[in-house]
């Protein structure tokens, strides 16, 4: 069963005595917070909060005792809801940006290079990942070698070397597939 607020603690919170208040905060307050959460606020506790700070400057005026302060309470957070839900309405609903979505897509300008050199983003695909980073970061970016090298937090000759076997990966690649379409 639920704790119940003492005629004492009533009569306190009404002459304005903080521990009168806090008694009612903590007799009443779980069931308003209950009210929002079973009412779908996503943010129970802030609007309970406010509830109690409109409440408290009004405990002196309110009559009928048990009944009447509960009746007071609810009343003022049916209102707090109702102010809510017309919030909710009118903020726009935020949504988290999927470029897939988006129908103004735009290809990069590494999409159109890539496919303007016909089957070799496939062939790229094909290498391991530093050489095919080297690669593009030194012919599609036309980077220097030592700016790839920086990059990739690389030696200068590491990176001569990764550009030489994806090179050579690739021709062989090209070459393989050039031979099969024949």
């Amino acid at each position: 069963m639920a704790e119940q607020l003492s005629d004492d603690e009533l009569s306190a919170a009404q002459a304005g005595d903080p521990s009168g208040f806090s008694a009612v905060y903590t007799v009443i307050s779980p069931a308003v917070l209950g009210y929002f959460r079973a009412r779908g606020v996503n943010d129970a506790e802030a609007l309970t909060h406010d509830v109690f700070v409109d409440v408290l400057p009004k405990l002196a005026t309110v009559t009928g005792g048990h009944a009447g302060l509960r009746t007071f309470i609810f009343s003022v957070a049916h209102a707090r809801l109702v102010d809510h839900h017309r919030r909710a309405e009118r903020t726009p609903y935020l949504a988290e940006y999927d470029p897939r979505d988006d129908a103004r897509y735009v290809p990069s300008a590494e999409d159109e290079v890539l496919s303007s050199l016909g089957g070799i983003a496939g062939s790229l695909s094909q290498l391991n990942e530093e050489q095919r980073e080297v690669l593009v970061l030194r012919i599609v970016a036309d980077l220097s070698i030592e700016q790839v090298a920086r990059i990739m937090n690389k030696t200068p000759g590491a990176i001569k070397q990764l550009q030489r076997r994806g090179l050579s990966a690739l021709r062989e690649l090209v070459t393989e597939k050039d031979h099969a379409a024949s």
